[in-house]
């Protein structure tokens, strides 16, 4: 076929069978709106094509991607001469970290020896609401899933550090091996900051490594009216982040930020005699390889420096504070309209869910099996119906609807205009169900 009926081709099936992140009422999952400049930057890297693994194979976008990382940095309150690097997404970014804790706090050569030589088990602490990038990390990574200690949290979804006190005494009495703590900058469901501060006190005084799961919720850290607990991420040995998210860079665009640039190069460098990158004399240049697990990679960064010399850290500030004021619009709106239920709201994410007008005359309870029915069934219609896009979290047990603003483009009225949709579509629900019953 020809170039020009195979794009035609493709533009269609694109443009009829996708999901459209990018329209101002998706609001399902912690996927941003691409910003054009972004879109560009992609077109643009992909016809020089440089590959970043060495800084010869690639000099301008090597340097281009570093400052991306020290601007980054210094976006979210953290030490600017750090080391980092760019790779696909939250997962990745903080598999960079799982693996710089690993090798940083062993006391044995891991790379050379392996798990098995440290004498016992090695143990990673989390909350109970950590992202599954952490069961993925224990079991790629050969510790096991069962290495996961997860932490209880509080009735806001927060790391009880109390309880992680305990585990990792208790740990260390059996004689397992605690590594490291995963905070919560921004957890997946309701957007919860663990209490950073306290953890990384915590961290300090048993030696372990103090790692933070931003990959969502950090970059809010720029704002002058950011959560206190957010102005900590600058004590944590690593903080994961992703600028396809709230920086609206396109997929993929995650970053990794680790206090001291030699503990990646400690956890990931090999330099076998086909490599002619030198790096350790006084005139090396930093090679990427030696960064993280890829050898050949992409020019992610270049659309995130495009995005940040666009806007600036101001527009930033100003989008990201309007994607919370929205949350918080959503939030006050859900409260005073009858049949919802407003129950949480961080950053911005808020979290409601749909109560029919005679629910209070029946024997449910509110957290019961038919409101968790009703309000599933609602979130399948609406995704369904296509005029809006939410998603779900389970809160104390509960099933509820989850709107999360990382867009753009999303207005004033799209967030008025969600409460009407949900109200109607769950009324018809009701209605079908009362009919299934009779």
């Amino acid at each position: 076929m020809s170039a020009n009926e195979l794009m035609e081709e493709a533009a269609s099936l694109l443009f009829d069978h996708s999901l459209f992140n990018g329209h101002p009422k998706f609001l399902g999952y912690i996927t941003s709106s691409p910003a054009p400049i972004g879109m560009l930057g992609d077109l643009l890297s992909a016809s020089v094509n440089p590959n970043l693994g060495a800084w010869a194979l690639s000099p301008i976008a090597t340097e281009i991607e570093m400052q991306t990382v020290r601007w980054l940095a210094e976006m979210v309150g953290y030490p600017v001469d750090c080391g980092g690097i760019l790779v696909s997404g939250g997962n990745m970014a903080n598999f960079i970290g799982f693996l710089a804790a690993r090798h940083a706090t062993a006391g044995w050569s891991i790379r050379e020896e392996g798990l098995r030589a440290g004498g016992g088990p090695l143990r990673v602490y989390v909350s109970a609401k950590t992202h599954t990038w952490i069961e993925k990390a224990a079991d790629v990574f050969g510790l096991g899933t069962n290495s996961i200690r997860w932490v209880d949290v509080d009735h806001e979804e927060r790391m009880i550090v109390t309880d992680l006190e305990s585990k990792i005494e208790m740990d260390r009495a059996a004689g397992d091996i605690p590594f490291m703590v995963v905070g919560a900058a921004g957890t997946v469901g309701t957007g919860a900051i663990d209490p950073l501060d306290d953890i990384a006190d915590i961290c300090e005084r048993t030696g372990l490594w103090f790692h933070v799961d931003g990959a969502y919720g950090a970059l809010a850290a720029m704002l002058p009216e950011a959560p206190a607990a957010l102005k900590s991420l600058k004590r944590a040995d690593s903080v994961a982040l992703d600028p396809h998210k709230w920086l609206y860079s396109p997929i993929e665009a995650g970053c990794t930020l680790v206090k001291k640039p030699l503990d990646l190069r400690n956890a990931f460098s090999f330099n076998p005699e086909y490599y002619n990158f030198p790096s350790k004399s006084a005139d090396a240049k930093i090679n990427l390889f030696e960064y993280g697990m890829q050898n050949s990679r992409g020019f992610r960064a270049l659309k995130v420096w495009l995005c940040i010399r666009q806007v600036g850290r101001r527009g930033y500030e100003q989008m990201i504070a309007d994607d919370i004021a929205l949350a918080k619009l959503l939030f006050d709106t859900a409260q005073k309209t009858p049949e919802l239920e407003s129950v949480t709201c961080n950053l911005s994410i808020t979290t409601f869910r749909y109560v029919p007008a005679e629910a209070s005359t029946q024997t449910h309870s509110p957290a019961s099996e038919y409101l968790d029915e009703v309000n599933r069934r609602l979130l399948n219609r609406i995704q369904a119906e296509g005029e809006a896009f939410v998603s779900n979290a389970i809160i104390n047990g509960v099933f509820v609807l989850r709107a999360c603003f990382v867009n753009f483009r999303t207005k004033t009225e799209d967030v008025l205009a969600l409460p009407e949709i949900v109200v109607r579509a769950g009324r018809k629900i009701v209605e079908e169900m009362k009919k299934e019953s009779s």
